[in-house]
């Protein structure tokens, strides 16, 4: 069994939001397997779809980004997955806008969901796909107002791929393809 976990917040203020690059990304997922998030688990939102006899979970949580972990801890106890059978994807304002970068283990870096992920689970061995949204130009924005603002117009192609790769990534795993072949194949990926 596998489990594919996207970041971001639940409310539609938040839809189009960097925060939400997580969700958006498997949206992408469960629209590729053709299933819907028809469940509500774990204080989670479930699509569920089988590859070859294996389950696969897709999820996003409902707890909100900074609290993220508390969900994932529940879904792992619940479908009795080890972390390493769980990618999650997240948006990542330590990398420039629409670059891909795929690991196996590792830090939360920066970001207060995959920290409460790390702190709720105790577990740091498991794969992530962070998907940059740094400007290249310099901002005056504070970091906690940025996450939350609106991708704009002329920046949508741009995650629009960065969101087919993130998509590509997680089916790839899903479909049981080696981590170090995926990283391989989408490591980098950019605009």
């Amino acid at each position: 069994m596998k489990l594919i976990v996207g970041l971001g917040n639940p409310d539609d203020k938040y839809k189009n939001t960097f925060h939400n690059l997580g969700f958006m990304s498997v949206d992408r997922v469960a629209e590729k397997f053709g299933v819907t998030f028809n469940k509500n688990k774990c204080r989670a939102l479930i699509a569920e779809h089988r590859i070859g006899g294996e389950k696969i979970i897709i999820a996003k949580p409902l707890t909100y980004m900074n609290l993220s972990g508390e969900s994932v801890r529940e879904l792992l106890s619940f479908y009795k997955i080890p972390t390493k059978d769980m990618m999650v994807i997240y948006d990542d304002y330590d990398l420039y806008k629409g670059i891909i970068r795929i690991r196996e283990s590792g830090s939360a870096g920066t970001h207060n969901g995959m920290r409460n992920i790390i702190q709720e689970t105790g577990a740091t061995d498991f794969p992530r796909v962070r998907i940059g949204f740094k400007p290249k130009e310099e901002t005056q924005i504070p970091l906690i107002n940025l996450v939350l603002s609106g991708i704009k117009e002329q920046d949508k192609p741009v995650f629009d791929k960065a969101i087919s790769v993130a998509c590509d990534c997680a089916v790839d795993f899903a479909s049981g393809k080696k981590l170090q072949d995926i990283m391989q194949s989408y490591n980098g990926k950019t605009e």
